[in-house]
C-alpha cells in the first residue's frame, strides 16, 4: 500500500466518536488530486486510535485506515497541523546522502522562485513554461490553461508575489514527484487575495516542472 503525501483535513476529537476510534480521529485527503488522476479512489481514509480495551490492531486488520495505539495517536496529535500535515505510507523508505538531498532541494527551491518571479513579472511566456504539458487542474488541461493565463495577465498593469510557510515532500515511488505546499499573498492593480496553494512538480526533460496546481 502507498498513499502519497495525502494530508490532515480534520481533527474529531474523542467525545464526538465512538469508543472504537480510541484517542480520536484524524480524517486525511486521500485520494489525492494525483490519486484521482490515476484513477485510484476509495474514501473515509481516517488516522486513529484504538478501542479502550485494545493496545494495538494486528497488521492489515485496520479496514484501510491507519491505526495507532492511543498513546503513540496522543503524541503525535499536538504536532498535526489541519491541511499541512502530510501522511506518507510506503513500503520503504530511501535514503538519500546530505549532498544529494541538498543538490535536489536548492534545484527544486530555485524553480519555484523562478516560476515566481516570472509570474510577478508579467513575463507570461516565461511564466508558461513552468507548466508540464501533461499539466491539469482537473477542470483545465495545459491547453485551455495557456489561453487563460494569456487572457488573465493581458489585463494586468503589475503584480505583487509573496510566497510563505512552504511544506515540501517527495512522493515515494519511482516517480520524481514532490508535492508544495505554501500560502501565497497575490496582489495586482484589479485583484488581491491570499489563499493556501498546493503545486505537483515532476520531473520534465530533465526540468522540475508543475503537473497540478490548485488550493490547498
Amino acid at each position: 500500500m502507498c498513499i502519497r503525501a495525502s494530508h490532515v483535513t480534520a481533527s474529531l476529537p474523542r467525545n464526538k466518536l465512538s469508543d472504537f476510534y480510541g484517542s480520536g480521529a484524524f480524517p486525511i485527503s486521500y485520494p489525492n488530486e494525483w490519486d484521482k488522476r490515476h484513477g485510484r479512489n476509495g474514501h473515509g481514509i481516517w488516522l486513529h486510535g484504538t478501542p479502550s480495551d485494545t493496545y494495538s490492531r494486528a497488521p492489515r486488520a485496520s479496514n484501510g485506515c491507519v491505526v495507532l495505539a492511543n498513546a503513540d495517536l496522543d503524541a503525535l496529535s499536538n504536532k498535526l497541523q489541519i491541511g499541512l500535515t502530510p501522511v506518507i505510507i510506503s513500503e520503504q523508505i530511501e535514503w538519500l546522502s546530505l549532498d544529494d538531498w541538498n543538490t535536489e532541494r536548492n534545484a527544486l527551491n530555485a524553480e519555484i522562485e523562478r516560476w515566481r518571479s516570472d509570474w510577478e513579472g508579467l513575463d507570461t511566456e516565461r511564466y508558461l513554461t513552468h507548466y508540464s504539458n501533461k499539466f491539469s487542474t482537473g477542470r483545465e488541461n495545459i491547453s485551455d490553461w495557456v489561453k487563460h493565463k494569456r487572457q488573465v495577465n493581458s489585463g494586468k498593469t503589475w503584480i505583487k508575489l509573496k510566497l510563505s510557510n512552504f511544506s515540501v515532500f517527495r512522493n515515494p515511488g519511482k516517480e520524481e514527484l514532490v508535492v508544495v505546499t505554501f500560502d501565497q499573498d497575490y496582489r495586482s492593480n484589479n485583484l488581491s487575495n491570499t489563499m493556501k496553494k498546493r503545486q505537483y512538480w515532476t520531473k520534465d526533460g530533465g526540468k522540475w516542472r508543475i503537473i497540478y496546481e490548485g488550493a490547498g
